[in-house]
C-alpha cells in the first residue's frame, strides 16, 4: 500500500473490503429501496467474526445509501447482523443522520427489514437522459458553499460569465438564499438578447427539483423554513417565467465532461466546500442516484477525521474539499489565520502551493493517494471508463498533483483500472465555471 505523505493511518475502504470479501463465505444480501420502487441490490458475503461482519455490513449499507439513495433496506442472510444495522438506523442510533437525512429525502419513515432469500427485490432501476440542449438563450447558474457561478449561454456559446460570492451556510433566514440566487440569474439575463430558460446545479439531493436536503441550508431552521428550503428553486424559478431544470452538482459536473468531449461512463467528482459527485452512464443517461459521495466511507480507520454534519467518520467531505486542505495544513507546517473564512483559508494555501511550498504540495500529493484508492473503492459501485474532477481546490498546480497521486495508486495497486479510466481535468476557466455552462443545457425549450 501506497502511505499518503501526511496520514499514515488512513486505512482505505477498498483494501478492508477486499480483505474481508478473501475469508467470507456466508451469503448475505442487501437490497435498497428508493423513490417509485427502485432498487438497488448486492449480493455479498460474510465471515465467522460478528464484529468484523457488522462493520463490513454497516459500512456497506451507508455506501449504498449514499450513492443510490433510499428510504427502506431489506437484509438477508444473518439474523444478528440484520438487529445489528437495524438498531443503528434508528433516531436514537449509530446512524441517527442517515435516518433523518433519507426520511426528510423521501417524506416517508426509514426501514430496515429482514426477509427470506426469496422474497429478497431485484435490481430495478430507470435511467434518463439530461441536459444537451443548446439552442436559445439560457441562464446557468450553478451554487456552491462560498459562490456562485453564472453563466449567459447563446445558442451553446458562453457569452459571459461570473463568480459571485455568497455565504449561504452562515444564514438562517431562506429569503437570503431566495434573493441572491434570483439576482445572480437575472444579472446574468441582462446580457442576452432575450431570456429563454434557465438551469441551475446545485449541492443536495433533489426530487422533482426541490433540494429536499442540501448543506447549504444547513443554518435554516427545518422547523419553520424547512418546506421553504425544499421549494427554494423551484419557487425562485417560477418567479422567473421561463423554463427551467434543477440538476445535483456532480450530476452537472459529468455532463459537462460527458458534451464537451462526446464520451459516457463518466464519474465527476467536484472538490470545493464538500465533496458532490455525480454520473453519466455508458449509455448518456443519469441513473436516478443521488451519489452524495461526500458520505460514502472512503476511510475506515474508527479514529479518522468526524464530519461536523453527519457525526460519521472516514466520510469523503473530510478528504475531498477545503476541509481536507485546511486539515492537512498544520501537518504540512502551515499556519492559517482563524480570522480567514474557510474559502480564504484554501487560496492560503493554494498561494504558498503556487510558491513552491514542498509541504503545500504534500497536501495535494496526500489527497491525490487517499483519490487512488477512493476511484477503486467506487469503481465497485459505478462503471467508470472517465473520471473528470472540477472545483476550487483542484485549481492551479493543486489539481494536477491530485491526479498525479491519484495515477501512482491505480498503476500500482490496480493496474486493471490504471488501464479503463481517463482522468479528465478541464483548462481553468472550464473548471470553475464549466459547470454553470452545462447546467444551462439542462431545460428543453419549444
Amino acid at each position: 500500500m501506497i502511505k499518503p505523505i501526511l496520514d499514515h493511518d488512513f486505512v482505505p475502504a477498498v483494501y478492508f473490503n477486499r480483505d474481508f470479501l478473501a475469508k467470507a463465505t456466508k451469503p448475505f444480501s442487501i437490497a435498497v429501496e428508493r423513490e417509485d420502487g427502485l432498487v438497488y441490490r448486492r449480493d455479498t458475503k460474510l465471515g465467522d467474526d460478528f464484529a468484523e461482519n457488522c462493520r463490513y455490513a454497516e459500512r456497506l449499507i451507508k455506501t449504498i445509501l449514499w450513492c443510490a439513495g433510499g428510504w427502506k433496506v431489506m437484509l438477508s442472510g444473518d439474523h444478528a447482523v440484520y438487529e445489528y444495522i437495524r438498531d443503528a438506523y434508528t433516531k436514537e442510533g449509530l446512524r441517527a443522520f442517515d435516518v433523518d437525512f433519507w426520511s426528510t429525502t423521501y417524506e416517508r419513515p426509514f426501514e430496515v427489514v429482514e426477509l427470506a432469500q426469496e422474497d429478497m427485490p431485484e435490481n430495478k432501476a430507470r435511467p434518463l437522459a439530461i441536459g444537451r440542449n443548446l439552442g436559445g438563450c439560457r441562464v446557468g447558474f450553478d451554487a456552491g458553499g462560498s459562490d456562485m457561478k453564472v453563466a449567459a449561454v447563446v445558442d451553446g456559446e458562453t457569452v459571459w460569465s461570473e463568480e459571485i460570492v455568497w455565504l449561504p451556510k452562515l444564514q438562517e433566514d431562506i429569503s437570503y438564499h431566495h434573493e441572491h440566487i434570483k439576482a445572480a440569474i437575472l444579472k446574468a439575463a441582462e446580457h442576452m438578447p432575450r431570456f429563454d430558460a434557465v438551469g441551475v446545479s446545485t449541492a443536495g439531493v433533489l426530487v422533482a427539483n426541490r433540494a429536499m436536503v442540501s448543506h447549504l441550508f444547513i443554518k435554516v431552521p427545518k422547523d419553520t423554513q424547512g418546506e421553504a428550503c425544499k421549494n427554494v428553486y423551484v419557487d425562485v424559478l417560477n418567479e422567473l417565467g421561463v423554463p427551467y431544470a434543477v440538476a445535483n452538482d456532480g450530476d452537472v459536473a459529468a455532463l459537462a465532461a460527458s458534451m464537451a468531449m462526446n464520451v459516457n461512463g463518466v464519474l465527476g467528482i467536484a472538490m470545493g466546500t464538500s465533496e458532490a459527485g455525480g454520473y453519466i452512464d455508458q449509455q448518456g443517461h443519469v441513473t436516478g442516484w443521488h451519489n452524495e459521495l461526500a458520505f460514502v466511507p472512503v476511510d475506515y480507520n474508527p479514529d479518522s477525521p468526524v464530519d461536523e454534519w453527519s457525526g460519521d467518520y472516514g466520510c469523503g467531505v473530510k478528504y475531498f474539499s477545503q476541509d481536507a486542505v485546511i486539515r492537512l495544513a498544520p501537518k504540512a507546517g502551515i499556519k492559517l489565520d482563524e480570522s480567514l473564512t474557510l474559502a480564504e483559508k484554501l487560496k492560503a494555501v493554494q498561494k504558498v502551493l503556487e510558491d513552491g511550498h514542498e509541504g503545500a504540495k504534500d497536501i495535494f500529493r496526500t489527497i491525490g493517494t487517499y483519490f487512488g484508492y477512493a476511484i477503486a473503492n467506487y469503481a465497485d459501485f459505478y462503471d467508470i471508463s472517465y473520471l473528470q474532477i472540477s472545483g476550487r481546490v483542484t485549481s492551479g498546480l493543486g489539481g494536477d498533483l491530485i491526479i498525479a497521486g491519484a495515477k501512482e495508486v491505480l498503476h500500482a495497486e490496480f493496474p486493471e483500472l490504471a488501464a479503463k479510466i481517463e482522468f479528465i481535468l478541464p483548462d481553468e476557466m472550464d473548471r470553475r465555471v464549466g459547470q454553470a455552462v452545462a447546467a444551462a443545457s439542462l431545460p428543453a425549450v419549444g
